[in-house]
């Protein structure tokens, strides 16, 4: 009876349609328009550029989540070898191409990074387009205009570097660009990239709020491109060395290296002196988690209660970044010997069997911070405890990422309440931090030449890093494990020529960044992907046969494929780059 009454209730809606809905039904008049004109104010194009800003994470909801996010935990250390997808092989399907290198332009994560970024590049020349209707009415003063469109400048060149290291072949578009000519096939790309960033370089350094992109910030991109696009290694050293001499934080405030490495992560330190520039998380404002490191939400252990976060299991270290760390007399083993010892580890052991770590191996004291061991404390959570902490050991490994993962006694404060996990947090990314610039003004330095210079700035680095104060303590005050770290010598190896100081480099730049999204972006720079890793793809296979099967590094990975729905979109004005 219920069912036939509905049926003629549906009947009679079809009969009167005809009769009530006539042309003028569809045309209905609007109440108020908005265009462009709206936000030529001060406040309106200020509004517009936060907006851009916004995207700076790569995360919005307009369905760019986890897949795009700014940390580039999957493409640049999943991609890098340095972590594995982990969970199982059938949550986040799409990550397993890529850590096999067998992704294909119909990549779902490809794609929306792909979104994500020419997302970010619209909005900055929406914001342009915009303030130069504000300044031509007088709404925005001149100066006013200046800062605003070289702060927006900067983020558009950000975007399509960003792009330019994912896939070569990108469209540059400006705010000028005809969209139905664009096409991924100009030279100029680079150029025009740069000259992007360099707008950013006479920002003031005080900006006032930490959010916002300063000289230093800008500087600090621009020799990053000159480094991976160019390898102008003089030109980026320049820039380099002026924010060693002169640089701040956005604030004004003052920046430099941490004095214990573990305190570089904790949330409460997100933009603390070591930070240049952190991209800004927050929690429980109203957002439901937007805000709070939607990005990297998935990678936290996995057990559901008594762990931080509680789900979901991704971003397992590697064995390879775990091995990195051994040292001998102090140092790394440079010679790519690490694995051949590897450390003990409780791959395949039950949380209830019987498992007692390594107290002897030396260590650098920096794996305890990068990487979650059984046994080992894992910040104030207590020790780590093996298996019970991840959600499928015999594909992913034993171990769990660290830096970003909040303290117990952060939880609800530093966290979002009421979401499906508690592992939205505010601890916000740290896109551009001191070390790193260290780093890169080392790598300049070796390839202009300057051997001794590059061994002083690494070894403030490894100088922070013995600092025995910050080591991973027991419960009794005892080190968690045995640290041994030394600085490099004032003579001979590795600093006696330029091979093996660049050896050196790039050790320390994966023990000091490593989980940080770098490493992929690095090997590409220094033009090593299929060499590298195809020698840390051999030895993974070994431990996780399950995960990595018959997988195999080409000359066509050092790029990832251009989206074929871009392809498809924009009519054939786009080529695929591989």
């Amino acid at each position: 009876m219920k069912y036939n009454n509905i049926k003629l209730l549906f009947l009679g809606l079809i009969l009167t349609l005809p009769f009530s809905c006539k042309d003028e039904f569809l045309n209905v008049t609007p109440n108020g328009s908005l265009d462009g004109s709206f936000f030529a104010t001060k406040e309106g194009v200020n509004n517009l550029l936060i907006g851009a800003y916004a995207m700076v994470d790569g995360v919005s909801s307009n369905g760019f989540g986890w897949e795009a996010a700014s940390s580039n935990w999957v493409f640049g250390s999943i991609r890098g070898l340095e972590a594995n997808k982990g969970s199982d092989s059938g949550d986040q399907p799409a990550v397993n191409p890529i850590q096999t290198y067998t992704e294909t332009p119909t990549n779902d994560y490809v794609r929306i990074k792909y979104g994500s970024l020419y997302e970010g590049i619209s909005r900055c020349n929406e914001m342009l387009k915009v303030l130069a209707t504000a300044e031509a009415n007088g709404t925005v003063t001149a100066e006013e205009a200046d800062a605003f469109r070289r702060q927006a400048r900067t983020l558009r060149g950000l975007f399509h570097f960003d792009a330019w290291r994912m896939w070569e072949k990108i469209c540059y578009i400006d705010e000028t660009t005809d969209l139905t000519a664009v096409t991924n096939q100009e030279s100029d790309v680079p150029a025009k990239i740069l000259a992007d960033l360099e707008q950013g370089i006479t920002l003031p350094n005080n900006m006032e709020q930490v959010g916002r992109f300063n000289g230093t910030v800008a500087r600090v991109l621009l020799a990053k491109a000159l480094m991976q696009m160019n390898k102008d290694y003089a030109k980026a050293q320049e820039h380099l060395q002026w924010v060693v001499d002169n640089g701040t934080a956005p604030d004004g405030s003052e920046i430099g290296l941490e004095e214990k490495y573990g305190d570089i992560f904790d949330i409460e330190n997100r933009n603390g002196k070591e930070s240049i520039y952190t991209v800004q998380y927050s929690v429980n404002d109203g957002s439901g988690g937007w805000n709070g490191g939607w990005g990297e939400v998935l990678n936290f252990p996995y057990k559901s209660g008594g762990s931080p976060g509680g789900c979901c299991g991704f971003f397992q270290p590697s064995f390879d970044l775990v091995n990195s760390f051994k040292t001998v007399n102090g140092l790394p083993f440079l010679d790519d010997s690490y694995n051949n010892q590897p450390l003990k580890n409780d791959q395949g052991l039950a949380a209830t069997d019987d498992f007692t770590p390594d107290s002897n191996t030396p260590l650098d004291p920096r794996l305890d911070w990068t990487v979650g061991r059984r046994g080992l404390p894992y910040l104030d959570w207590g020790p780590h405890t093996g298996a019970d902490w991840v959600r499928l050991q015999s594909y992913a490994g034993p171990y769990s990422p660290k830096k970003q993962v909040y303290k117990k006694g952060q939880e609800g404060n530093q966290t979002e309440v009421g979401n499906w996990t508690s592992g939205y947090t505010a601890n916000g990314y740290r896109m551009i931090r001191y070390a790193d610039v260290l780093l890169l003004l080392a790598e300049c330095q070796i390839e202009t030449g300057n051997l001794d210079g590059a061994r002083g700035n690494i070894n403030k680095i490894r100088a922070r890093a013995a600092n025995s104060a910050g080591f991973v303590k027991n419960t009794d005050g005892s080190n968690a494990a045995n640290y041994v770290i030394a600085e490099y010598p004032a003579t001979g190896a590795p600093f006696d020529n330029k091979e093996n100081a660049l050896r050196a480099l790039r050790m320390e730049r994966k023990l000091e960044l490593g989980m940080e999204g770098h490493r992929f972006f690095d090997l590409q720079r220094w033009g090593i992907v299929q060499t590298e890793l195809s020698r840390i793809l051999t030895y993974e296979k070994g431990e996780l046969p399950t995960l990595y099967l018959s997988a195999s590094v080409g000359p066509e990975d050092r790029l990832y494929p251009v989206p074929q729905n871009e392809i498809d979109l924009m009519g054939g004005r786009l080529v695929q780059n591989r």
